[in-house]
């Protein structure tokens, strides 16, 4: 894989795995099915950047705190950013590879206001150049099984998506054909806790700029929440927070034995200071 923008050739293909070809459907689908299934919805892919070739590997949602109606989404970006740090965590060579969006009607190309909006963001992209998928329900298809009519199109049932690549100073998108290969969505997991993440995103995001060994788990219940673990010094010490909804818990790991801390700052930026205080003043 390459890692430099000067290796880097035009795109000549998208590749996603099974398993993001489902998310994608499957809750482009659920989106359709709700109160709010005529506004726009979308996902950033993350993946890994070959010379001619990007491998789609996770998506992470707009978000439930999106902007969006049936003109335009706007990303939860602080919430994606969190998302990412996350999946990155089993692989730090994942890369932001573009966007898929929406559109409630039958245009299954970016519109002039994502063209806009896509020439400066590409910019900052490994070879600086993206991948765009516009998802629409106008399609004619089986519902068994997907299609692919066109090199660039997948379609569902009614669903379709259409993938394009635009590159740093074209004044246009290009259709890029698109494949799947076996292989995960690495980031689905992290889909049902969304609303966890993005009840706490700002005080995360806070902590992973000052914490290096923070790591942070998918844990599942109702709501699914999401476990905090910051390694403390000496072998089986550590601090877990479990975040599920706006509910916050505070735990200390000791060798082996977890015991539920007396901390219950809502702020889980803070408490986890606090917590650190406390056990430094403890040790002195």
């Amino acid at each position: 894989m390459s890692g430099s923008v000067a290796n880097c050739s035009p795109l000549e293909r998208v590749l996603l795995t099974d398993g993001v070809g489902r998310t994608l459907f499957e809750e482009y689908a659920a989106h359709r099915a709700t109160p709010r299934g005529k506004e726009e919805t979308g996902w950033m892919l993350l993946g890994l950047r070959d010379q001619r070739e990007a491998i789609a590997l996770a998506t992470l949602p707009a978000g439930t705190r999106a902007d969006r109606s049936a003109t335009h989404v706007v990303f939860n970006s602080l919430a994606q950013a969190v998302g990412s740090r996350i999946v990155r965590q089993s692989d730090r060579r994942l890369t932001i590879l573009g966007v898929v969006h929406t559109h409630p009607g039958t245009l299954r190309h970016p519109s002039d206001g994502d063209l806009r909006g896509d020439r400066v963001w590409v910019q900052r992209l490994r070879g600086q150049e993206g991948v765009f998928g516009i998802g629409t329900a106008d399609a004619h298809g089986p519902s068994l099984y997907a299609l692919q009519p066109r090199p660039n199109v997948q379609s569902l049932g009614e669903l379709q998506f259409s993938w394009y690549a635009l590159g740093q100073g074209e004044s246009a998108y290009r259709p890029l054909p698109v494949a799947v290969t076996l292989g995960p969505d690495l980031a689905r997991p992290l889909h049902a806790a969304w609303p966890t993440l993005e009840e706490h995103a700002e005080r995360i995001e806070r902590l992973y700029q000052q914490l290096a060994r923070l790591r942070i788990e998918v844990v599942d219940g109702s709501p699914a929440g999401l476990l905090l673990l910051v390694p403390l010094a000496g072998e089986g010490q550590a601090i877990r927070v479990l975040l599920a909804g706006k509910a916050v818990r505070y735990f200390l790991e000791r060798d082996g034995e977890l015991l539920e801390a007396g901390q219950h700052d809502e702020l889980v930026d803070r408490g986890v200071y606090r917590l650190l205080a406390e056990l430094a003043q403890q040790a002195s």
